[in-house]
């Protein structure tokens, strides 16, 4: 009976999801790929079925969530710690890395990402705008001397993301109000926790999230520097493919992080 489905299944869609041996039975790529999306629709039926029924949906499972590298940090941890002691029936698997991952393929919820270009075939909700500043520890500027305006930034020694400012220069502002500054990198790397810790110990200038930077900006171990003059803001997105109905566990992540005090 299980094979006769899977065989209507197989002929409705016009590909095989299943490859057989008479020892072992694995997913295709399209079988993968078939799955993970019916099984966001099954887990949307349930949800609509309960709620017709008047009855609570609580929000349960495994949550999987791609988030970028700089959200390992403790304003972040506070807000996932929040949701688990609301949500106690959700587990969290979050993924922080610097890549790119495929929802859909590998079966990931939603992913927040920082970006001015969004993928196309994604759903995307703006979640708040992410403050970014320049800072640099205390010991660093007094060795180097604080700036006192732009042009004491050039050529100053900088902790460059790689993904944005590689070759050390930084421009900002639109039209007329565009400036521009070309800093001297003394450390390159796509991982922005790296470069906060290297700011820390002194090395340079480096440009990063405020929610990275405000705990150690609020115990003076880094401080902003020319805050009226360098300020960046970026938007926050959750992406999530798209769908007419969202699980309980996700709809609920959303709505608490933009809801929460805590970023």
């Amino acid at each position: 009976m299980v094979s006769k489905h899977v065989q209507h299944v197989e002929t409705r869609i016009g590909a095989r999801v299943l490859n057989r041996t008479s020892r072992r039975v694995s997913l295709t790529e399209a079988g993968a790929i078939y799955l993970a999306r019916v099984r966001a629709v099954l887990e949307g039926l349930d949800e609509t079925e309960a709620q017709i029924a008047q009855t609570a949906v609580v929000p349960r499972g495994r949550l999987r969530v791609s988030v970028p590298v700089w959200m390992a940090n403790p304003a972040f941890t506070r807000v996932v710690a929040a949701y688990r002691i609301r949500y106690p029936e959700v587990t969290l698997d979050l993924d922080l890395s610097s890549r790119m991952v495929n929802l859909v393929e590998e079966g990931v919820d939603v992913a927040l990402r920082a970006t001015m270009n969004l993928e196309p075939g994604l759903v995307a909700r703006k979640i708040r705008e992410v403050y970014f500043q320049l800072v640099a520890a205390p010991a660093f500027l007094e060795r180097v001397g604080r700036p006192m305006g732009l042009p004491d930034l050039n050529g100053a020694p900088f902790l460059a993301y790689t993904p944005v400012a590689r070759d050390g220069r930084i421009t900002w502002g639109q039209g007329s109000s565009v400036l521009t500054l070309q800093f001297a990198p003394v450390l390159l790397s796509d991982n922005e926790t790296l470069l906060m810790l290297a700011a820390r110990e002194g090395m340079g200038f480096a440009i990063l999230p405020h929610w990275l930077v405000a705990d150690d900006l609020a115990a003076g171990q880094l401080e902003h520097v020319l805050p009226d003059l360098v300020h960046a803001t970026g938007p926050l997105y959750a992406v999530y493919p798209e769908r007419s109905y969202l699980p309980a566990k996700v709809r609920s992540f959303l709505d608490f992080i933009v809801e929460s005090t805590c970023l």
